[in-house]
């Protein structure tokens, strides 16, 4: 398999190597150049050398519509009426304040909203599209009115902010431009399906699934949160001393010290390539519970592999902002951050 060249390997990981809001009470710095992560090879000798998380790259081609009227005719679907007009299926029933199943009937008259509309192609992910164009991703979903679950279909027409540039934004531009958070990995992370594509099963051994299938998350959660390290609380959640929250707790351990899955999940994320938490971890749980474990200096689980509860995920460490080896730990419920510490067990804390 021939090598990525730099330039394009940067464009694929630009999604989730630009710099993120400090929500961890860590101080506001310049980002360092993100940790380069040591895998088990022992038990990850099978792991591919490319990145875990690699999003097909983008192609910024976005359509110009203008605002219209159209007539529905015998046969017509919504969804025909977009590609035929080219804008969104979605954005058309939210124009004309149509509900599920989106019924229509011959003759009604249908307002067209104008706009910049981007098609959706398969494997894409909202992190990725939103890169494309220097966009926050949030923005994306909010004129789009995306919900839980996120995920994109293949042919798909997204409206694109009224803000966002008109000419491909530069590299350094993207860059200077595009923030992410954990909630844009959770919302935005999942690779656009073929329609009636089902996700696939999350495997037990540590395989990283192709970049452009989605993944089946559990359903309902059943049983409780351990903790992930045992050690001292360094910050808690909430307002610092500085000011800044902490939407999780920091545990002070040494570095290479084990973290383990706090309940049984499957892998969401895993990587380096968000930096204020350099090794970062996000497992979901099902019934909308996310644990996300960060600053870690190894990673022995890939995206879309099924953990269980007590199993180690990774060694802890420094990486990312972070002051002294510690790990950074949190609990999101239905993408709201939970303060751990009232979900763990009390003879840790």
């Amino acid at each position: 398999m021939p090598r990525t060249p730099p330039i394009l390997a940067l464009l694929l990981l630009l999604p989730l190597a630009a710099c993120i809001p400090n929500h961890s009470g860590e101080p506001d710095t310049p980002a360092p150049p993100p940790p380069r992560l040591d895998m088990d090879t022992s038990s990850v000798s099978a792991i591919e050398s490319e990145p875990v998380w690699t999003a097909q790259q983008v192609v910024a081609r976005a359509q110009t519509v203008a605002p219209s009227t159209y007539v529905v005719q015998p046969g017509d679907t919504l969804r025909g009426i977009g590609n035929r007009t080219g804008a969104g299926a979605e954005a058309i029933a939210r124009a004309n304040g149509l509900a599920p199943p989106y019924g229509i009937r011959a003759g009604q008259r249908l307002s067209i909203p104008g706009g910049r509309y981007h098609p959706v192609s398969e494997g894409e992910t909202g992190i990725a599209i939103a890169a494309a164009y220097g966009v926050p991703w949030r923005h994306i979903v909010e004129v789009n009115g995306l919900t839980e679950p996120f995920v994109l279909r293949r042919g798909q027409r997204l409206l694109l902010p009224g803000d966002t540039p008109r000419r491909p934004p530069s590299m350094e531009e993207r860059a200077a431009a595009f923030r992410i958070d954990i909630d844009d990995v959770l919302t935005g992370g999942q690779p656009a399906a073929a329609d009636d594509a089902p996700p696939v099963a999350a495997p037990t051994r540590p395989r990283p699934l192709p970049s452009n299938v989605p993944i089946a998350t559990p359903g309902a959660f059943v049983g409780g949160f351990a903790w992930p390290v045992q050690g001292a609380i360094l910050s808690r959640f909430g307002p610092g001393e500085s000011g800044a929250k902490n939407n999780g707790i920091d545990i002070a351990v040494p570095v290479g010290t084990p973290i383990r899955a706090s309940a049984d999940g499957v892998v969401a994320y895993a990587g380096d390539k968000v930096a204020v938490f350099g090794g970062l971890i996000l497992v979901t749980h099902g019934s909308g519970w996310v644990s996300a474990y960060g600053h870690a200096s190894r990673v022995d689980v890939v995206r879309g592999q099924k953990v269980k509860q007590g199993q180690v995920i990774g060694l802890s460490g420094d990486s990312g902002y972070a002051s002294q080896p510690k790990l950074h730990f949190e609990l999101r419920k239905d993408r709201v951050p939970v303060n751990p510490v009232g979900q763990l067990p009390a003879a840790g804390r």
